[in-house]
């Protein structure tokens, strides 16, 4: 396969490791991807059989441009970065675990001790970097069979592996999410079985596999596994809530759990950003707790907006997930979720759509981008219908941005031209004038105009019993 090793930096390495008199080796994802010519790999892992962070300083100094190494002592690791290209180095090791941590007590090892300690067979593989045999596959498990077959697989008994280290369950989820693979049945059980030791795995750690999955083609595979090892019951409760379809004198509502992943799916043929497709999982989490039923309505759901908006706070806050504008832009995507469904319901007033925008802010078009994911009727006449009317409310939320231009919306008259003009301390009047400007230009009562707001000002402070000095 000496294919795979084209670029210059493999000829370097092995040279290094010539000089070293080490064995060295490309192993596990560049491998992997470049069988199923995934693209080009921008991370690259070689093992060494001795010191990893020598070779790494060798291969360093034999560059042309003697990039700096980055060691991790505790780890026995080191890094270093070339043309746009991360490599990171590592001495061939065998490990054990304590049954309360992830991190393992590491020996020196072979090649074979290296293999035996990856997470799946399709990770196994291996590059040989030596001279005599520049580019020689070494398969110990038949990874190659398992990327045909498309099957994850441990290498080793599946308990020992996701026992010794959980964090390898949502990993073996994420790259059948990512690849579109299936994880092998015995394999899948293990991660059932040893569910709850994903206990011992730090939120920060979830959340990065957590992103991945929403990050792949098609998110829903990841968590149909996640919820099918009970894993998602421990990592995000909220979504498991919606699960299930409940029956009161004969009246049901739809599985929002279902629903809530044809959504993610739905919305990820259409963005990339990872935060509007949190939004689409996230977006009816205010569901379960707000669930009742009544002999007049039936199903109801009130409120469930503002519900979900608080709930992504503490969920973000559980998680270690950011708490700043990535969540304020989450939260305001669960709170509006349903506004322009209710607008697309009837004929769209301009009035209705000024508020949209004023309330959206730079925000709309993705609001408006989630809530067409949101249509997952099966009934084709009812699914053209919603997509015509938002393709009118996308069309009328341009026409009157470029007419009143509500998008963070300034009002023409500041607190400052109020004061002025009455000879006014700070004061509640203020606040009472500039409200009605802002409603006055959001009804289409007056133009979003200086002048327009200024006689509409004069009148307010009359009636509030203001003088113009």
């Amino acid at each position: 396969m000496k294919e795979a090793l084209q670029h210059p930096i493999f000829q370097i390495i092995s040279k290094s490791a010539k000089e070293l008199n080490v064995d060295s080796y490309v192993i596990g994802g560049f491998v992997r991807d470049f069988i199923l010519k995934r693209g080009k790999h921008k991370d690259i892992d070689i093992v060494a059989i001795g010191s990893g962070i020598e070779l790494a300083k060798k291969v360093a100094k034999n560059l042309p441009n003697k990039p700096k190494v980055q060691v991790f002592k505790t780890y026995g690791t080191a890094m270093l970065r070339h043309d746009d290209i991360e490599i990171e180095f590592v001495g061939a090791r065998k490990e054990s675990y304590n049954e309360d941590s992830r991190n393992p007590i590491v020996e020196n090892g072979t090649l074979e001790d290296d293999q035996n300690r990856r997470d799946f067979t399709i990770n196994a593989l291996a590059l040989d970097l030596s001279e005599a045999n520049f580019g020689k596959l070494l398969d110990p498990f038949n990874g190659i069979k398992d990327l045909d077959e498309k099957i994850i697989r441990t290498p080793l008994n599946p308990d020992i592996t996701y026992s010794d280290d959980p964090l390898r369950m949502m990993r073996a989820i994420r790259f059948a999410t990512q690849l579109d693979f299936k994880i092998e049945d015995e394999s899948l059980k293990a991660i059932a079985r040893n569910k709850d030791r994903i206990n011992i795995i730090t939120n920060e750690r979830i959340v990065v596999e957590l992103n991945k999955i929403l990050k792949s083609n098609k998110p829903s595979i990841g968590f149909l596994l996640l919820e099918k090892t009970g894993l998602l019951q421990y990592i995000l409760p909220e979504l498991t809530a919606l699960k299930g379809i409940d029956e009161v004198e004969g009246q049901t509502h739809k599985d929002n759990f279902y629903h809530t992943l044809e959504v993610v799916d739905n919305i990820s043929q259409h963005t990339d950003d990872v935060w509007l497709r949190w939004a689409a999982l996230l977006h009816d989490i205010g569901k379960a707790p707000t669930k009742k039923f009544s002999k007049k309505v039936g199903w109801t759901f009130h409120a469930h907006e503002f519900e979900g908006a608080k709930m992504v706070y503490h969920l973000f806050k559980r998680l270690k997930m950011p708490l700043n504008d990535k969540m304020k832009f989450v939260q305001k995507m669960v709170f509006m979720s349903s506004r322009p469904i209710a607008l697309s319901d009837d004929d769209v007033t301009d009035s209705a759509v000024r508020r949209l925008v004023f309330d959206a802010g730079d925000y709309v078009e993705d609001l408006m981008t989630l809530c067409e994911a949101d249509i997952t009727t099966k009934n084709p006449k009812k699914f053209n219908k919603y997509h015509n009317n938002f393709k009118l409310v996308r069309q009328k939320i341009v026409e009157v941005e470029e007419r009143d231009h509500i998008r963070n919306f300034q009002p023409p008259i500041s607190g400052e031209d109020i004061m002025k003009t009455f000879n006014l301390k700070p004061s509640k009047e203020i606040g009472i004038i500039k409200e009605t400007i802002k409603e006055a230009i959001l009804e289409g009562d007056i133009p979003n105009e200086y002048e327009a707001a200024y006689e509409l000002m004069l009148k307010e402070g009359e009636r509030l019993g203001l003088k113009k000095q």
